[in-house]
């Protein structure tokens, strides 16, 4: 018979065997989603450069980027709908699921691409599907270009051999790739490290940051910024074609930097301006309501609000004005309805300012900034700028840098805003910014309007930006 000591074990046990159990299978879904995710985000752009006219290549992977931000904003919106619901994030994974099943139909439909059929001698096949992109004139000429270039590619894979080592070996002596790289490799890193999946990832709580006590605030706002996102696509879309690829990349890094700096400042000044603490209002709720931080601290006439929650307290705002000194409390859900309670604002992520507002506002501007260039452009580059030999081992190189510095990034951001602060840490990514500004000015060339055979040819000769390359140009004829 068992004893009371072994059924609480027993359910125990039995307890974690299942919360093993659900979080095994938690884990093998959120794995195949990535999967998923990271194979679509580097084939998808290829399969639309591929099978789209030069004129307007641009402008069709956007649309590719205008999606993927569209249903970023449509999944904020779900997620502000399942607030309050039972079983909140069951719905929100389960809605998500309907537009992939309508997806995964769609694409049954699709054609392969010209250049994958051409080589795999479906030259009619390939000749089909490009009298359905260009024009009657030109597909002779198009023709002609494919020909000559998967031949080449052929004549380079007898050469070196074609399993996966072999390729990537020959990929890494190719200097036509390996130029290719440090652009496609540059843009990826850059577009990280501009700290544009945190902001995205961590809207509601930077929105929090800048003052904003409630969820549902912090959540609605950050609505405008993944809005703001989808915006930015369209805008791309327009000009990119229009523009090039190197322009709009370089104008948008300058306006992330400078958003980024200003948000810097922006939330410096907050932090300086926070309420001071007032011992009275920190006693004013229990004897042992208030944080124990504050009560051990040598010069507590010091403290702010920042000081209450870099020590992981809570600060009740005044109530008669949110900006007058308040109460340091100890994190407690109980002191947290106690505060409510009193008509008083709760602050455990940022605290009550009056520059809330810039902060939110300069967000936005940097998504505005952040998206037409920076957003869409790198995914186009990687989709132009490597042989159709290497195309998947150049795009897949270049996407595993993007989704490593995605991982680091987002892991060490709310790290990085405890060390260094919110201001610190929008400065931080400024200077990464400006490093990025650098690289893409040096090692990305203009692909706008180049069949892929141009491009090919561009790299093979070797590419300097404008200004080396005139006076580079000048001392040759000096000296000629």
């Amino acid at each position: 018979m068992a004893t009371g000591s072994d059924r609480e074990y027993g359910c125990s046990r039995g307890h974690f065997r299942c919360c093993i159990w659900r979080m095994d299978k938690r884990q093998v879904r959120q794995k195949t989603v990535d999967f998923g995710v990271g194979m679509a985000s580097m084939t998808a752009p290829l399969y639309i450069s591929e099978a789209s006219p030069a004129r307007i290549r641009g402008a069709l992977v956007s649309t590719n980027g205008l999606l993927i931000t569209g249903g970023q904003f449509l999944s904020y919106l779900i997620n502000l709908a399942f607030t309050h619901a039972p079983g909140t994030w069951r719905w929100m994974l389960g809605v998500a699921g309907l537009p992939a099943v309508v997806q995964f139909f769609l694409m049954l439909s699709l054609p392969e691409s010209p250049r994958w059929l051409y080589r795999r001698n479906k030259v009619e096949e390939a000749r089909s599907i490009l009298e359905k992109i260009y024009p009657a004139n030109e597909v002779e000429s198009e023709l002609i270009a494919l020909r000559n270039s998967i031949e080449a590619e052929k004549a380079d894979e007898q050469a070196i051999g074609d399993n996966f080592l072999a390729k990537m070996k020959g990929a890494l002596s190719n200097v036509v790739v390996r130029r290719g790289l440090y652009a496609g490799v540059t843009v990826q890193v850059a577009q990280q490290f501009s700290g544009i999946n945190t902001v995205m990832y961590y809207s509601p709580t930077i929105v929090q940051f800048a003052g904003f006590a409630s969820n549902k605030t912090a959540l609605a706002l950050s609505l405008v910024t993944s809005g703001l996102n989808a915006v930015g696509s369209i805008v791309s879309m327009a000009f990119v074609d229009r523009y090039g690829r190197r322009r709009m990349m370089i104008i948008s890094m300058f306006g992330i930097i400078s958003c980024l700096v200003i948000l810097s400042i922006v939330f410096f000044q907050a932090a300086s301006h926070a309420p001071k603490i007032s011992q009275l209002e920190s006693t004013h709720f229990a004897a042992n309501a208030t944080c124990p931080s504050f009560l051990s601290a040598p010069n507590p006439t010091s403290w702010n609000c920042m000081s209450c929650l870099k020590a992981e307290c809570a600060f009740c705002a005044n109530g008669a004005n949110e900006y007058s000194p308040g109460a340091c409390l100890a994190k407690t859900s109980d002191l947290e309805t106690s505060c409510h309670g009193q008509h008083r604002t709760w602050f455990k992520d940022g605290c009550p300012n009056k520059f809330g507002f810039l902060a939110v506002v300069f967000l936005g501007l940097y998504i505005i900034s952040y998206s037409p260039g920076m957003g869409t452009v790198p995914w186009i580059v990687n989709s132009e700028i490597y042989p159709l030999k290497y195309r998947g081992i150049g795009g897949g190189i270049a996407a595993v840098f993007n989704w490593v510095c995605n991982l680091i990034v987002s892991l060490t951001f709310l790290t990085l805003t405890k060390a260094l602060g919110s201001s610190g840490t929008f400065l931080l990514f400024a200077g990464y910014c400006v490093i990025g500004l650098v690289f893409i000015y040096w090692f990305v060339p203009e692909t706008k309007g180049l069949q892929f055979e141009e491009v090919e040819q561009m790299l093979k000769s070797g590419y300097k930006p404008l200004a080396f390359k005139t006076k580079s140009t000048r001392g040759e004829n000096q000296s000629a």
